[in-house]
């Protein structure tokens, strides 16, 4: 049996009165993701647990079969795990992006989406000028970058900073233990990006960093060892990536591939087909319904969805038409809300195929095509899906 979890984050969202009252999973071309609903089923499941936030870590956490209430630290370790830093048990991992403030707003939590290329020196500058035997800063992709600080106190409150996109800032600065060191570090920060040679070239520059989702290292049991299975996780985002290394995952990059529109689709699907090749699963996930949710473009999220649609369901799909036993599920990882520009802990819509998977008799994936089955809880479904006991 193969395995394929394909993964639109932030596909889910509410209804937008611009479209009729339809969301955009609902209103946008998904003809592949209906084809998986019509011959498997559709339902909805709970990603993100009560008291917890509804990041894509809890979410990308909880829909590899993991329970976020007894696993999750916090996004920073994982991403660190991405990257290949060890961490010390004294050690907190922040995230670190590079954002742009301006006006006192939240002008950009992702300076433009700044390329690795822009961004790797500019991370060597900040340690260059502000790390220390305490304190060190890693490069990772593109906005998103690590500040790694010994003997930190647990207990701090950090804002995502795609939480408050186009939103005064400063009232969302870091509070609670620690506040002191992170929000000097910030202001030391400052000078350095604002000398940077790269940075002065960019339309939106970095002006300032923003630390957040700390935690200390996070260990997982593989998946191989719950349920003997191999296989590898394709995504151009650290955190999913750094997630599949913690449950045993093959990390298999593909060059080209950038978490937003018109990334490298067919180098996924290669990197899939390669892995099946050999081994029993996949997580394939893209990022761009999310960063599209994000900047608050129902335009964009459409294509985004259309994209996932078209350039990854519809091609395994067609991979699996020569493949005798394959079961697929598609699924956002948590809705994100064009209205808001942020994440939401709602129930998602799922659909799943293949064999073992009863049909309900539906023929479309979206929220309302789900809003009357009952709410799975991730491991259970997980195990199901493994299982094929539905």
């Amino acid at each position: 049996m193969k395995y394929l979890i394909l993964v639109g984050d932030g596909m889910a969202d509410d209804p937008q009165s611009a479209l009729g009252g339809k969301t955009p999973l609902e209103a946008a071309a998904t003809l592949n993701m209906d084809r998986v609903a019509a011959r498997g089923r559709v339902g909805r499941l709970l990603t993100v647990p009560p008291g917890l936030p509804p990041g894509s870590d809890v979410a990308n956490l909880s829909l590899m079969g993991y329970d976020a209430a007894e696993n999750y630290q916090g996004r920073g370790p994982i991403e660190a795990a991405s990257i290949g830093v060890a961490l010390d048990p004294d050690d907190t991992a922040f995230r670190c992006n590079l954002v742009t403030l301006a006006d006192g707003l939240m002008a950009d939590y992702s300076a433009g989406h700044i390329t690795t290329e822009e961004s790797r020196p500019i991370l060597l500058e900040l340690q260059a000028a502000l790390g220390t035997d305490r304190i060190r800063f890693v490069p990772g992709v593109s906005y998103r970058h690590l500040t790694i600080i010994r003997d930190f106190p647990k207990g701090l409150d950090c804002t995502p900073p795609h939480d408050i996109s186009g939103q005064p800032w400063l009232p969302h600065l870091p509070k609670g233990p620690g506040q002191d060191v992170i929000i000097d570090l910030m202001e030391k920060a400052r000078p350095v990006l604002a000398s940077s040679e790269i940075n002065r070239k960019r339309k939106t520059p970095a002006t300032d960093i923003w630390p957040w989702g700390q935690g200390r290292a996070m260990k997982l049991r593989t998946l191989g060892q719950r349920f003997g299975l191999t296989g590898s996780v394709i995504s151009a985002v650290d955190l999913v990536r750094g997630l599949g290394v913690l449950a045993g995952l093959k990390v298999r990059l593909v060059p080209g591939a950038t978490g937003y529109l018109g990334t490298n689709y067919a180098g996924k699907i290669a990197a899939a087909k390669e892995a099946l090749a050999a081994e029993d699963f996949i997580y394939l996930h893209v990022e761009a319904p999310d960063e599209t949710s994000h900047e608050g473009d129902l335009r964009k999220k459409m294509r985004a969805i259309e994209e996932f649609d078209r350039n990854i369901v519809g091609e395994m799909l067609a991979w699996a038409e020569n493949v005798p036993d394959v079961r697929i599920l598609v699924t956002p990882d948590h809705a994100t809300k064009l209205a808001t520009k942020t994440h939401a802990g709602d129930p998602i819509p799922f659909t799943v195929c293949g064999p073992g998977v009863a049909r309900d008799g539906g023929s479309i994936y979206s929220e309302r095509a789900a809003e009357k089955a009952p709410v799975d809880r991730p491991v259970e479904l997980f195990e199901r899906f493994i299982r094929g006991s539905w």
